[in-house]
């Protein structure tokens, strides 16, 4: 019978593997350590269907712990005009959660740098603003900057990133650090998901007049025959 892992065994497992993940920076790297060896299908998906599983785990236990996405929620709220951003890979997450705010919150804007651009937010930011950032390794020069001169122009920042020493916290407002500890190449965005899920719903929950916007969208969504 196999020995059952400790709780504190289990803990510094995943640390010493999220430590390992850290210095494996770029996609080649990560390749050529996990995937570049004779693995069968299966055995490669047990793996990542086990390391998806803990990690997640391990990341909405972290967050929960620090009590951050209701703190964020609240300043997203409390906003006038709700703004978010990503650069390629973190674009996607980014899309993600300004579609769903957008459901139940007003004034909700993607910077997309093809019709919302980064100068025209910019140049309008009031103190009432936010800007919810994704920056994930390896950092985007394009989003830092945004987030820079967001603060600098008076608004407040939510980051969503990775790691503590992610160049985007020390302009946040609030950071919420996402593992995104993988046996693939690329880094994992399961619990990225999980986590702007939470986010949006915690966010839609407490905004005045969310219930009343969800219903008249939808009455304009069969208005206008949108869905089959």
């Amino acid at each position: 019978m196999s020995e059952i892992e400790s709780p504190e065994s289990r803990l510094q497992r995943i640390n010493e593997h999220e430590q390992h993940n850290q210095r494996l920076s770029s996609p080649d790297q990560r390749f050529q350590e996990r995937l570049a060896r004779n693995l069968s299908a299966e055995a490669l998906q047990r793996r990542i269907v086990e390391q998806e599983t803990t990690n997640l785990s391990i990341a909405l236990e972290r967050i929960t712990d620090t009590g951050v996405l209701p703190r964020a929620a609240s300043l997203i709220v409390a906003a006038r005009r709700r703004y978010v951003s990503g650069a390629a890979k973190s674009f996607g997450y980014a899309a993600l959660l300004s579609g769903d705010l957008a459901v139940g919150l007003s004034h909700v804007t993607l910077i997309d740098d093809s019709i919302v651009h980064t100068l025209d937010v910019l140049s309008e930011v009031r103190d009432s603003d936010v800007l919810v950032a994704f920056s994930f390794r390896r950092y985007r020069r394009s989003t830092l900057s945004l987030a820079e001169q967001f603060v600098a122009a008076g608004g407040k920042v939510i980051a969503i990133t990775d790691h503590a020493d992610s160049p985007v916290v020390s302009l946040a407002a609030e950071a919420v650090i996402v593992s995104t500890d993988s046996v693939s190449f690329a880094d994992s965005p399961t619990a990225v998901a999980a986590v702007t899920h939470i986010l949006t719903t915690l966010s839609t929950a407490s905004a005045k007049g969310a219930r009343r916007r969800i219903a008249v969208r939808e009455q304009f969504g069969q208005a206008l025959g949108i869905y089959i």
